[in-house]
C-alpha cells in the first residue's frame, strides 16, 4: 500500500467523483482508476462503488478513509517538521469573505517583506467550510469572526471592530451625526446571505435593541451590499475595515448612538497539527499587525479558547 494510493483514494472519497479527483491530484482519470484498482487488489475487496457520475464508499472504504486520513496526517506533519527551517515553506491561510479583501492585502505585503522565501496561499470561504479545512489540515490559520461554533480549533481574539451604519448619500438620515436605533427600525435593510456570519451579527444586534429589520435584498458580496445601498435599496451595517477602503462619495457612514454594534475578529488554528516556525512567525506578525493597525477598531487583550 503506497501513500499516493491513499491520497488518491481520499480525494475520490471527498469529492465523490473520479473526474474531479483526477484533476485535483494532477492525474488522468484512467491513471487514477488504476491506482484505486491496485489498492483494492491489495486489500482484496472494493473500497468504492462506481456509479455513472458518482463514487460512494463501501463499508471497507469507510473504514479505510478514517485510517488513511490518520496515516497521511502523520506523514505530512513528519515531513513538515523535518523540513522546517523557519524561512521557507507554505502557509495556507483561510479567511471569511468579509475579512479577506480588507485585512489581508496590506498584512501579506508586510509579511512578504520580512519572509520573502515563504509562499502564502489564501483561501476565502465561509466559516463552516474553513473550520472543516482546519480540522482536515487543508488550512494552517484561519481568520474568522465570533461566535465560532467548534470545539477543536484553538481560537485567539485579535481585535474588536465596529459595524457602521451605511446609507446612500442623499438619505435624509445623513444629517444625524449619531443615528439611533429608532431612526432605522422602519428602514429596509440590504444584507449578505444567510451563510455569512456578519448577517447574524447585524440581526442579533438589532433584535437585542428590539428592532426587527426588513431585509429587501440578499447578496453574497459585501461590495454588492455597498452598491445596492448607494442605489437607495436600503441601509446596512458594514465592518469598519471595509469602510476604510471605500472612497466613494455615493455612500455615507455613521456610528450608532449608544452601544455600538461590533464584531470580534479571531485567529484560529488546529492545535493537533504541527505548526512550523514559519507559521508561528506568521501568527505573531498577525497579532502585531492587529494590535498596531486595527482598521477603525479597538485591539482586544489576546485571549484563547482551548
Amino acid at each position: 500500500m503506497e501513500f499516493d494510493q491513499l491520497r488518491h483514494f481520499t480525494r475520490v472519497a471527498e469529492l465523490g467523483n473520479f473526474t474531479k479527483a483526477a484533476a485535483a491530484v494532477g492525474l488522468s482519470q484512467p491513471a487514477l482508476s488504476r491506482s484505486i484498482a491496485r489498492l483494492e487488489d491489495e486489500l482484496g475487496q472494493p473500497v468504492l462503488e462506481r456509479q455513472t457520475r458518482r463514487a460512494t464508499l463501501t463499508d471497507a472504504g469507510r473504514l479505510l478513509l478514517d485510517r488513511a486520513r490518520r496515516i497521511l496526517f502523520l506523514v505530512d506533519d513528519a515531513k513538515a517538521e523535518i523540513r522546517d527551517d523557519g524561512r521557507t515553506g507554505r502557509i495556507r491561510v483561510g479567511a471569511i469573505p468579509t475579512i479577506a479583501p480588507y485585512l489581508l492585502p496590506r498584512f501579506l505585503w508586510e509579511f512578504r517583506r520580512s519572509s520573502p522565501d515563504a509562499t502564502v496561499i489564501v483561501q476565502e470561504d465561509a466559516t463552516e467550510d474553513l473550520l472543516r479545512k482546519l480540522a482536515d489540515g487543508e488550512v494552517d490559520v484561519a481568520l474568522l469572526a465570533r461566535p465560532v461554533k467548534a470545539k477543536h480549533p484553538r481560537i485567539e481574539d485579535l481585535f474588536e471592530e465596529e459595524l457602521l451604519l451605511v446609507m446612500s448619500a442623499d438619505n435624509p438620515l445623513r444629517a444625524k451625526t449619531r443615528p439611533r436605533m429608532a431612526d432605522i427600525e422602519s428602514l429596509p435593510f440590504v444584507l449578505l446571505g444567510e451563510a455569512h456570519c456578519l448577517t447574524d451579527q447585524i440581526l442579533g444586534f438589532c433584535r437585542h435593541n428590539a428592532v426587527h429589520p426588513v431585509s429587501v435584498e440578499r447578496t453574497s458580496q459585501l461590495a454588492t451590499v455597498q452598491e445596492l445601498v448607494a442605489l437607495n435599496h436600503g441601509v446596512s451595517m458594514i465592518p469598519a475595515m471595509a469602510r476604510a477602503l471605500d472612497s466613494s462619495d455615493r455612500r455615507v457612514y455613521r456610528s450608532m448612538a449608544g452601544a455600538r454594534p461590533t464584531r470580534r475578529i479571531v485567529m484560529a488554528w488546529n492545535p493537533d497539527r504541527f505548526q512550523s516556525r514559519l507559521v508561528e512567525e506568521f501568527k505573531q506578525q498577525l497579532r502585531n499587525h492587529a494590535a498596531n493597525e486595527p482598521p477603525m477598531a479597538k485591539p482586544t487583550r489576546p485571549t484563547r479558547d482551548h
